[in-house]
């Protein structure tokens, strides 16, 4: 992350990093719940579906750390994305002749995805693309492993129904980026704020009990049902 944190609580310096902890890594465990929350809202409030919680949650993570320092290395992170389902899409019609059993078909898909991810950052450092090829391999190890998620929705529930997921997913994950990514006039964000209040993490928990008890129509619903509330409100 970039040097931008003057104003860390003394007990993040005190508890974690004089004891050895890097911040990156106290950035993300704070930035984690805040993120599922996000991804709550949009599912909850908005409508939004994608792959669960985890999935949109984790992959959000994998976005900002490859575009950590520079906003338009987002669309590196993108083009893995859509670049490592559509390998998943194409091997699993590839493999569906084979009649082969789930979790064997999964590791090839997964190796197949690998080695064309490889490839690809390949091409890209040839050609000097820093951002894509210098990606940190932990946020490419996240998004390949959407991989087996994507192709169990693809068998249970069809392609359709999986793209539109995985482009519900693909949306959630650049709304969590760029609210985490926002800086004020001042050069602040949401990571640096946090870091100078992190027990403001702990907020999250009643606000998640609240969401709990959501009784009320989803956003999207009132436009799914419109006609039907019309109709009730004659």
């Amino acid at each position: 992350m970039e040097n931008l944190f003057t104003n860390i609580h003394p007990w993040i310096n005190l508890f974690f990093i004089q004891s050895g902890v890097p911040l990156n890594t106290v950035i993300l465990l704070l930035l984690f719940p805040l993120i599922a929350t996000i991804v709550v809202i949009l599912r909850q409030v908005l409508g939004i579906k994608a792959f669960g919680v985890y999935t949109p949650t984790i992959i959000t993570v994998s976005f900002i750390k490859i575009a950590e320092n520079n906003f338009w290395d987002l669309k590196y992170a993108i083009a893995i994305y859509v670049i490592v389902l559509a390998t998943g899409m194409l091997m699993r019609y590839v493999l569906k002749k084979m009649r082969l059993l789930y979790l064997p078909r999964v590791a090839i898909m997964i190796t197949v995805v690998s080695f064309t991810t490889l490839i690809l950052l390949a091409v890209a450092g040839h050609f000097n693309r820093t951002g894509f090829a210098s990606a940190s391999i932990f946020a490419i190890l996240i998004i390949i492993t959407l991989v087996e998620k994507f192709v169990a929705v693809q068998i249970e529930k069809g392609t359709k129904t999986a793209s539109i997921l995985a482009l519900e997913t693909l949306i959630i994950a650049l709304v969590g980026y760029i609210l985490m990514s926002y800086r004020t006039s001042v050069g602040h964000n949401i990571i640096s704020f946090v870091l100078a209040y992190p027990f403001v993490i702990l907020l999250i928990l009643p606000f998640n009990v609240f969401i709990g008890k959501w009784t009320g129509l989803r956003l999207n619903e009132y436009f799914r049902f419109r006609e039907v509330l019309k109709r009730i409100k004659e």
